[in-house]
């Protein structure tokens, strides 16, 4: 039996279809229309956003019925824009240009052409303005042909009326005295119209609200009637003409202060945009600087706080887990119920949503929450102050590109922080290769030699004398010893990499630390000789003294190894700016400046060769540096003049309190 198998792969289509947002009642409809057409063709699905001027000033009831409209497309998909400008069809076929749109869906409008040469309606300019593009129209029994877009009511403070009354009659009163020098000087009646329409500009300008130029207009008709026109100190005119003259300059003035009061706001608007755009680049040039988890989350708060200027609570995600609450506040500090904001945040965390109070689960909650999240990673949660109002749909866009720019920054910082990680692994890898590898170089040698005199002595201990006897005990003695130490520092170089190194500091005399560490190596130097000098009274030290007596140790005898016989050891302490300073110096023949940048690295041998052949793990200068600067003292490398080299590191002295 055959069984036929078909596979099928979805694949998004060259489609893109574009749905305009507003605050219309049947918005949501044609939102959900759009989005179930997106679905059908497998194509990209955007809803776009016209924001002109008049926007500022509608009615809450409409702002709110938009960001519901707003939110509605987010939850079926749709990738939000918006766009600024005055002439709305025109923004939308631009945007359709620009972005490749193929289908663009309306809703039926019910405003159409009260007469022939009324203005065109959106769907028709619409359609002249991008012929190319399908444009379906969704109808709707249901549409109120009621609803017009209606401005605030906007409440006037009696101040603020008395401040712009007394601004536009001052602005009158100077217009009319200029206007009455210049009738004076014999100026013609058009150049004194002109400045009572300069005079209407000026009130639009200063002027909080469209109704004061209009009235400017009415009054500069009026004055200009009754005090430059024949006969004058009164409101009638001689020449039939001045009847059209008053019409045309109310209508000039009254226009004139229109189009300011309208570029006032585009460029309130403009200031908007230009400020918001400051922001995006200034997170985009702080993110990219920024060092840390920490570093980054302060920024894209404080850049978030610039933007709203509201205050920010940042909750980290500690392995789904919310962190405590991280507050960033403009005045003082909000007082808020911890654990209903907490729930909120991690319902937002949980579910890679955005939480607010308009949520049945989180009525009274104090902040919106949004997640902060690269691809499908969650690195937190960011609350928004909701004390002042839903965000406006374009700050809520700029908000959205600061979190997933942190995003980003979070994750670039995580990868960084993994390749750091990954890299310190292999090379502590490479380094427990090469330490095994030479550890079984270097133990082979004086093992072999221990066991070779030890079977000697075994199986012929009768056919040596007894200096041959000596010599073999020496031998094994000595390989016994370079095996001690070598696990000394092993050890030491352990714990050190491991941080547990722990001082067990007491007060020393410098002196008996110095003697216990000769004691250790007198046997080993047999052919150097050991001089030392102490400098002044006695020194007292704060120190490690077993751990001390190892630096001592481990310099000597690696002046012991690299240098010839016969050469001149000298140890030499002294007091220095509060410190006792030790320093030993051999006459050998010293080491290069490429040496001493590399002498107290981990594992560096050097190129000097050792007498018996020995190679060294490189550990022992590195353990001295590591033990000196554990104590609070410095250490460093030198020549020493005329011949040889110098080592010289300091400890902190203690002083000794007499009580009587």
């Amino acid at each position: 039996m055959t069984q036929n198998r078909y596979e099928y792969q979805i694949k998004e289509s060259d489609e893109h279809i574009l749905v305009c947002l507003s605050s219309a009642p049947s918005n949501a409809k044609i939102i959900r229309t759009a989005a179930r057409m997106a679905n059908v063709f497998h194509s990209q699905f955007t809803a776009l956003f016209v924001e002109t001027p008049d926007f500022s000033v509608a009615s809450k009831e409409n702002k709110n019925r938009l960001q519901e409209n707003r939110k509605l497309a987010e939850q079926l998909g749709a990738n939000i824009e918006i766009v600024y400008g005055e002439d709305i069809p025109y923004q939308i076929a631009e945007f359709a240009r620009i972005s490749d749109i193929t289908r663009i869906v309306l809703g039926h409008s019910t405003v159409t052409r009260r007469h022939l040469f009324g203005k065109p309606t959106l769907t028709e300019l619409l359609l002249s303005y991008a012929p190319d593009i399908d444009i379906h129209i969704i109808p709707d029994k249901t549409v109120d042909t009621s609803y017009y877009p209606k401005k605030a009511k906007q409440k006037f403070h009696s101040m603020r009326i008395l401040k712009n009354s007394f601004t536009s009659a001052l602005i009158l009163l100077c217009a009319t005295l200029l206007s009455l020098l210049f009738h004076g000087i014999g100026f013609t009646s058009p150049n004194i119209i002109m400045v009572y329409i300069l005079g209407v500009l000026l009130t639009s300008i200063v002027t909080s609200h469209q109704v004061y130029s209009l009235i400017s207009s009415i009054a500069s008709v009026f004055v200009f009637n009754y005090l430059f026109t024949e006969p004058r100190f009164s409101l009638t005119a001689y020449e039939t003409g001045y009847p059209i003259t008053f019409v045309v300059m109310f209508l000039t003035a009254y226009i004139t202060g229109a189009f300011a009061i309208r570029y006032k706001e585009q460029a309130r608007q403009s200031t908007k945009i230009a400020h918001r755009t400051k922001i995006l680049f200034d997170t985009d040039q702080m993110l990219s600087k920024a060092h840390g988890r920490s570093e980054i989350i302060k920024i894209a708060a404080e850049q978030v706080m610039k933007l709203l200027g509201r205050n920010i609570v940042v909750f980290e995600n500690l392995k789904g887990q919310l962190s405590e609450p991280i507050l960033f506040y403009t005045d003082s500090k909000p007082e808020y119920d911890i654990e209903k904001e907490r729930r909120a945040a991690q319902w937002a965390l949980e579910n890679n949503y955005a939480a607010d109070s308009t949520n049945e689960f989180f009525l009274g909650i104090r902040y919106f929450y949004w997640s902060i999240r690269a691809n499908e990673r969650v690195y937190g949660v960011i609350g928004i102050d909701s004390s002042a109002g839903e965000i406006d749909a374009s700050e809520h866009d700029v908000l959205l590109s600061i979190l997933g720019e942190t995003a980003l920054a979070l994750e670039n910082d995580r990868n960084i922080k993994e390749k750091e990680a990954a890299a310190v692994l292999a090379e502590n890898e490479q380094l427990r290769a090469n330490l095994l590898r030479t550890i079984s170089h270097d133990l082979r040698t004086p093992l072999t030699t221990i066991s070779g005199n030890a079977s000697n002595l075994l199986n012929n201990a009768g056919c040596f004398d007894k200096e041959t006897k000596q010599q073999i005990y020496a031998d094994i003695y000595n390989d016994s010893i370079w095996l001690a130490d070598l696990v000394e520092n092993l050890l030491y170089a352990t714990r050190i990499e491991d941080g547990y190194m722990i001082l067990q500091t007491s007060t020393e005399l410098l002196s008996e630390i110095i003697e216990v560490a000769i004691q250790h190596i007198s046997r080993k130097a047999v052919s150097h000789s050991i001089k030392v000098i102490y400098e002044g009274d006695f020194l007292l030290v704060k120190a490690d003294a077993k751990l001390i007596v190892q630096v001592i140790t481990n310099i000597i005898d690696n002046a012991l190894k690299y240098t010839p016989d016969g050469t001149k050891i000298t140890l030499k302490a002294e007091k220095t700016d509060n410190m006792a300073q030790i320093m030993i110096s051999d006459t050998g023949d010293g080491l290069s400046d490429e040496q001493k940048q590399k002498v107290f690295d981990k594992f560096y041998c050097g190129e000097n060769k050792i007498a018996d052949n020995r190679r060294s793990l490189g550990l022992g200068l590195f353990l001295c540096k590591a033990i000196v600067e554990a104590h609070g003292g410095t250490i460093c490398v030198k020549d020493n003049h005329p011949k040889g080299t110098t080592f010289s590191f300091t400890l902190p002295l203690e002083e000794v309190i007499c009580r009587e």
